[in-house]
């Protein structure tokens, strides 16, 4: 579910029937895949893995034992099709889970390139927070102007007046007032 719906895009646009559905709905959902990596989740990345039997070990590069437990339900993404979907943790150590997995053939530990997603539950639903719902429409009108007007701005001939492009470092930093209490302090690094 897009945290900005069509029907609000469209009025915060005034562009009535002009555009079709699924024209907005491509920029509603490009907006929430800008947004939502940087919000406050329950998720920890995989840094490789190993398997012996149907007995698969997740690697971290940080302490997970006070992170996850023995049969918490975790939804892995990024990982293979013997990884992948949800799964149940069987085993908890400082850096290392395990969960059953398809895979029948024994591998060593080879680390994820990029890293598997591990998320769990979590106690926050950002479609329920008005300010992260403003600041996702924000952005979608954001994107919708950009797409309309490129420039966004004026360029002058000499190039010493860059134009303000609006899908810039900035795209964020104009909504992170509304999202302060909701941002993952990992998500700020750099």
């Amino acid at each position: 579910m897009a945290l900005t719906t069509v029907a609000e895009l469209r009025t915060a646009l005034g562009v009535g029937t002009l555009y079709a559905d699924a024209v907005l709905q491509q920029v509603c959902d490009a907006a929430d895949e800008v947004l939502l990596p940087f919000i406050w989740s329950n998720t920890q990345f995989s840094i490789g893995h190993s398997n012996v039997g149907t007995v698969g070990s997740l690697y971290f590069d940080i302490p997970v034992k006070d992170i996850y437990y023995v049969g918490q339900t975790i939804n892995v993404s990024g990982a293979g099709s013997h990884f992948n979907g949800q799964k149940t943790i069987t085993g908890v150590k400082t850096h290392e889970i395990t969960v059953t997995t398809s895979h029948v053939a024994d591998t060593p530990y080879h680390p994820f390139n990029p890293y598997a997603t591990i998320k769990a539950s979590t106690y926050l639903d950002p479609a329920d927070v008005k300010a992260i719902q403003e600041a996702a429409l924000m952005i979608s009108i954001d994107i919708w102007q950009s797409r309309q007007a490129p420039s966004s701005g004026g360029v002058t001939i000499d190039g010493y007046a860059p134009s303000p492009y609006r899908m810039g470092n900035t795209l964020l930093a104009r909504v992170r007032g509304l999202l302060a209490p909701y941002l993952d302090p990992r998500s700020m690094v750099g």
